[in-house]
């Protein structure tokens, strides 16, 4: 090892039942320095990261760590912490109904009674050493989400770690949330700690990183300075093969006449969760989207729509005939899928396979007392998991142990199985792969084309922009724009969002 790296992987394998999920892997991180590791769903990342925190044993390599002599054996978390080797996730393991001291110092005490006062003014000097805007007595689940990443930071860093590992730490914080997490990055990359950075957000990579290290498909690709790697690049690296789709992509968005056949039209819809009134429509084979910052109400407003949260007003007409949706089962018998925000906790059942999970929504629509035969049940897994490309090792599989992205895709192959009219997709991207949010974002178009109509939320607006021909604006919870061809631009979006007049979609 040389005398300024802190972790050394050579040569790691990791095998699986009839999966290579490592080959031949390097990876080296230096002291003080922020490395982003990158790669497609399935590329390995999150197997590598397992394999150095003792999660998973390793097949073959070695593994150097400074300070000690020789490769070490990491055999389970414990070791990882020993060495130094913290990690935090993307979902935050903390316990919100204890203070943030408690925290800190959960299972680290050696005897039965604390004293809270000391823990507590203790916990301050950290915050305060590492400028983290809250206070050790405070209730954890009082704060904001990137104050709750930054105390399990706080934790990771008082136990003297010299690597840091984070997760997909900003996929649910705002812009301004993601600075102050980027602030404390910073800060400790200059007092010498070692940062292993996952993330999908390529603009954050060349905010924040030094260099990165790119997987494919369990293979090593290479190792780049940031300064030195144009995105173009960075994303071929990462697709290979794929790179060339994505400047297609939007030359396979087509234009809707406005004189398309009405598939779905709502007026002066509102829900219990504080939704204004508004009026919205859909054409047949359209893609439309909710843009607006976090809080503005797009995802509410799509709820609404699937009656996921109560309805309080309005009346809606699908294929010019009045209905009455107040629950999402009148929306589904009404042709309407809903893939929701939150794919952990409303979109998948994580203990049942991915087979279950596929015809979760048909069995609903055929009622629990006709149920679908194992045969019937088997076909459709096999039929969708072809046709999406799912990487399960069988339809058996506990829907738990597939990556972000192939989640995503059971649960996108649930709705095509029940045949939709009109599709709804919150946030179907985030979190996941350039290569599976390219194949998501190209099967929408696809069944735009096949005439189903597409309701599409991101807060990526350059995605929005890829797939949208048209767009509404909302700020405050009630549109306050309508925008379609020449209007589509960042700067444009930007601008209605800021001041734009209130409009009716």
């Amino acid at each position: 090892m040389r005398e300024d790296e802190v972790v050394t992987m050579r040569g790691i394998y990791k095998e699986f039942p009839g999966v290579k999920a490592l080959e031949n892997v390097n990876f080296t991180l230096r002291k003080g320095e922020i490395h982003a590791l990158m790669g497609e769903n399935g590329a390995g990342k999150s197997t590598l990261v397992k394999v150095l925190t003792g999660v998973y044993p390793k097949d073959g390599g070695e593994i150097c760590i400074s300070g000690v002599e020789g490769p070490v054996n990491i055999k389970s978390p414990q070791d990882a912490q020993d060495l130094g080797i913290s990690t935090v996730y993307q979902e935050i393991t903390l316990c919100p109904n204890l203070s943030v001291a408690e925290n800190i110092f959960i299972g680290r005490g050696k005897y039965t009674f604390v004293n809270k006062r000391a823990q507590e003014k203790k916990a301050d000097d950290i915050l305060t050493r590492l400028n983290i805007p809250t206070k050790g007595a405070q209730q954890l689940g009082s704060c904001s989400l990137a104050v709750q990443q930054m105390v399990a930071i706080a934790r990771a860093v008082d136990m003297e770690c010299k690597v840091l590992i984070l997760d997909e730490p900003t996929s649910s914080l705002d812009e301004r949330e993601v600075a102050l997490l980027f602030t404390l990055m910073r800060d400790l990359k200059a007092k010498g700690v070692g940062i292993i950075f996952i993330t999908h957000f390529l603009e954050q990579v060349y905010e924040v990183c030094d260099r990165i290290t790119v997987l494919r498909n369990g293979h090593y690709v290479g190792e780049y300075l940031l300064s030195e790697m144009p995105r173009v690049d960075l994303i071929s690296a990462m697709l290979g093969k794929h790179a060339e789709d994505m400047t297609n992509l939007k030359n396979e968005k087509r234009a809707v006449s406005k004189d398309a056949e009405v598939v779905y039209s709502a007026k002066h819809l509102s829900s219990a969760e504080g939704v204004r009134p508004f009026d919205f429509v859909i054409h047949k084979g359209e893609v439309n989207g909710f843009t607006g910052l976090l809080g503005s109400g797009r995802s509410e407003s799509v709820r609404a729509i699937f009656a996921a949260d109560r309805v309080t007003g309005g009346s809606v007409e699908v294929d010019g005939v009045k209905k009455k949706i107040r629950r999402p089962k009148d929306a589904m018998k009404s042709k309407i899928g809903y893939l929701p925000e939150d794919r952990k906790g409303d979109g998948i059942i994580q203990d049942l396979s991915v087979r279950e999970n596929l015809i979760l929504a048909m069995q609903v629509l055929d009622g629990f007392f006709k149920p679908l035969s194992k045969r019937k049940q088997e076909e459709f897994a096999d039929e969708f998991i072809k046709l999406l490309d799912i990487k399960t090792a069988s339809k058996e599989t506990p829907i738990k142990s597939l990556s972000g992205g192939n989640q995503q895709k059971v649960i996108l192959a649930r709705w095509l199985l029940t045949h939709p009219q009109y599709l709804i997709l919150d946030e179907p991207t985030r979190g996941i792969d350039v290569g599976t949010k390219l194949e998501i974002q190209k099967q929408v178009l696809k069944l735009a084309k096949e005439g189903v109509s597409v309701t599409f939320i991101s807060s990526e607006i350059p995605e929005m922009l890829a797939v949208c021909q048209r767009l509404i604006v909302m700020r405050d919870r009630k549109i306050v724009g309508e925008l379609q061809g020449e209007e589509l631009s960042q700067d444009v979006i930007m601008q209605t969002i800021a001041g734009g007049e209130v409009q009716n979609a």
